[in-house]
This record gives C-alpha cells, sequence and structure tokens, in this order.
C-alpha cells in the first residue's frame, strides 16, 4: 500500500485514489498546502494496485521514437494573443471536440482554486487557456478519461509531466483512442500559498475577484503580467518580475517537495506531445519569431505524429533543434533546482503576513546570481 514517508516521494497526482477498487484512500492537506494520500487501514485489503501505479517509484517502458521538434503558432491572431503562448493547444481542442470527443485540463473553479475538467464543448475548453502557477487537483478524472476511452470516444488528457505519467500509469493499457498531452513544467506552487495571495490583493483592492490571468501580453509574451480584474471595476497588473506571486515562483521558494526531483521528465512520462513555450527562439528563428508568442512541440510518439498532422492547415510550424531547444527551456529534461531558502519561508510565513515573508526570501545575492549564471551557460554547451 501507499505509505508516503518522504513527502518528495508523491507528486500528488490522485493516481492512488483513483486506483483504489474500495475507495480506501483519501487525499488530505498538508500544514504547506498540498495533498498527501491517507490510507483507511480498516478496508485496505493489501492489493497493491496503489504502489503499482505511483509515477514516483514506478517507470514506464519508453515509447522508442525520435522526438520531432517544431516551432508552432496558430495562424488565428486571436487564439494567440489570448494563449500563453502560440495558441496550439486550441488547435488541438478544436479537433477533439469536431470529433465528438473529450478533453480533460486544468480551470479554474468559480474560487479560482484550479483542477482538472472534462469539456466536450469548445465554450468549455476556453478555461483551458492560459497557465495556472498552481498545482491543479486531479480528482476523479483518471477515472472519467478512462470510462470515455472505453466506450471508444476520442479522449485529450493535458497535465504536467506528473500527471500525465500517473495517467498511463493508471491506465495500464495503451489505448489507441486516447492522445496524451504534457505541458512542460517549471513546478506546481502550493495552492495555500496561492489561496493566502489572492486574499491578499482582493484586501488591497476592497473587492472581489472575477478573473486572473497569469500569462497576460500587454506588454509582450517575454515581458508577460500577472492581472487581476475585481468586481469593483479596478484591476492589478504587474509584470513577472515584479508581482510578488510570481517572483516568489520563479525562484522556486514554494513548489512542490517532489517538484526538485521530478521522476517523470525527460521524456519519461511517454506522452504522444508535449507543450511548452519555445524561449530564446528569436536567436535561432528571428524570421519566426513573434511577440504575440511561439509555442514549442514535441512530437513524441507515432500516434502524436499522426494526430498533429490534423491541425497542421490551422497552425504555422517550423522544423527546429531539439538540442537548442532543451539548452532554453531545460525543463523539458530535468527539474528546477531545490531552492535552500525553502523551509524558512515556510516556517516564516506560518508566523508572519504572506506580503513580508515573500519579499524577504526572494532577494538573490550577488554569489547566487554568478552560480545561476554559470549553470545556465554550462547548460547552453551541453546541448
Amino acid at each position: 500500500m501507499i505509505n508516503i514517508i518522504e513527502k518528495e516521494s508523491c507528486c500528488g497526482c490522485y493516481g492512488c485514489v483513483n486506483i483504489c477498487p474500495y475507495d480506501c484512500i483519501s487525499m488530505k492537506i498538508d500544514d504547506e498546502g498540498f495533498w498527501y494520500p491517507i490510507v483507511d487501514h480498516d478496508k485496505c485489503i493489501g492489493c497493491n494496485l496503489c504502489s503499482n501505479i505511483c509515477p514516483t517509484i514506478n517507470e514506464i517502458k519508453k515509447i522508442e521514437f525520435n522526438v520531432i521538434p517544431y516551432a508552432c503558432k496558430s495562424k488565428n491572431d486571436e487564439i494567440q494573443v489570448s494563449s500563453s503562448s502560440g495558441g496550439v493547444f486550441t488547435n488541438l481542442c478544436e479537433y477533439i471536440i469536431k470529433n465528438e470527443g473529450i478533453v480533460f485540463g486544468a480551470a479554474f473553479n468559480d474560487k479560482f482554486e484550479v483542477e482538472h475538467i472534462e469539456a466536450s464543448t469548445m465554450k468549455l475548453c476556453e478555461k483551458f487557456k492560459g497557465s495556472k502557477y498552481v498545482q491543479s487537483k486531479i480528482g476523479d478524472t483518471y477515472i472519467k478519461a478512462r470510462k470515455y476511452l472505453q466506450e471508444g470516444k476520442l479522449v485529450l488528457f493535458s497535465g504536467t509531466q506528473c500527471q500525465i505519467k500517473g495517467l498511463n500509469l493508471f491506465l495500464r493499457k495503451d489505448y489507441s483512442n486516447l492522445i496524451t498531452v504534457d505541458i512542460i513544467c517549471h513546478g506546481v506552487p502550493s495552492p495555500l500559498i496561492f489561496k493566502e495571495y489572492k486574499e491578499l490583493i482582493s484586501k488591497k483592492f476592497n473587492s472581489e475577484i472575477k478573473y486572473i490571468g497569469f500569462r497576460e501580453k500587454d506588454k509582450g509574451w517575454k515581458n508577460f503580467s500577472f492581472k487581476v480584474k475585481f468586481e469593483n471595476g479596478k484591476e492589478y497588473s504587474n509584470t513577472h518580475r515584479e508581482d510578488l506571486y510570481m517572483k516568489g515562483f520563479l525562484n522556486d521558494l514554494y513548489l512542490r517537495p517532489s517538484c526538485y526531483n521530478c521522476t517523470a521528465k525527460d521524456f519519461r512520462n511517454n506522452s504522444d506531445i508535449s507543450l511548452a513555450d519555445y524561449w530564446g527562439i528569436e536567436e535561432k528563428h528571428l524570421d519566426f519569431y513573434d511577440e504575440k508568442g511561439v509555442s514549442l512541440i514535441l512530437i513524441n510518439s507515432r500516434k502524436g505524429k499522426l494526430f498533429f498532422k490534423n491541425i497542421e492547415e490551422k497552425i504555422s510550424t517550423l522544423d527546429t533543434d531539439l538540442n537548442y531547444a532543451i539548452s532554453r527551456n531545460p525543463c523539458i529534461v530535468k527539474p528546477v533546482s531545490y531552492n535552500r531558502k525553502r523551509e524558512r519561508f515556510f516556517n516564516e510565513f506560518r508566523r508572519n503576513n504572506l506580503e513580508d515573508t515573500i519579499s524577504k526570501f526572494v532577494n538573490v545575492s550577488m554569489t547566487e546570481k554568478i552560480i545561476n549564471k554559470l549553470k545556465y551557460i554550462m547548460l547552453k554547451f551541453k546541448y
């Protein structure tokens, strides 16, 4: 049975909850705001299904396929501008919905908590647009996806790299009618920290929140902003370099413990397609660069290659170099480094207010800046 001793050994994918035949596993939130499985030993029969499909302790036999990298952007300007990068995911959704399929992805609920939902219309798929820099709750969507697959419906399931690995292990077989899309992930921040930040900013503007956007392009794709709109008509907007929550996130200050040792990166989750921002494209393909955003698409399987052909007429594509793309977005193959200030941050956060605590811990010393720069230069040379 699942027995979480070290918190870095659980990515919170809900796979164990979904697979348990006797509903004896529930998820409990810890004092950092992350959920972990709790087993009811009175109900457990010791079948070990939960342990056998856990993505942090099990590996999947890797698909034999040479990854095909593309720089991509939607030909529809409206889709491109309203998306995090090039808007290609919306085109993938359109094909699935047109063929009466189901799309699963991360969306805000009415409390601006992030959870996985299913969509059978493009109106619902609109909820998937834009990045959500907080961990999404999978809930029972693995079970729902399996049900649709068994009924013969076309299913597209998107999620972080560990969520897709969890899904593939949960299913325990390959479905020809399933397309998996993993979103290349920097790591997932604490839902508790995000909740506290929402309350902080709502109090400052004396109003309830009606809209949150993590990747607004008012100031450009590369200089994206965190934006909040309020019921009283007021608006908050700041670039990712200045917004307090984004600074803490990008400094890896309050990520889930498993994110620093992710076992789903480097194409170890068997996704059909990987989706990311194509950072640094202006240095490689200046003519293709677009300030409205460019997606990096990695085709990881024969099924993914066949599926991608269905949307080629709706997107602009350019062959690119995988090693270069990895050098500019290393989270494709490796997790972020552990922030040694993390434990002290959470200890202090429990005693003090969030704003002062984040401000105190996001200041980077000159030594740290030099070390980070050297790591970046070494990675570029490596690839």
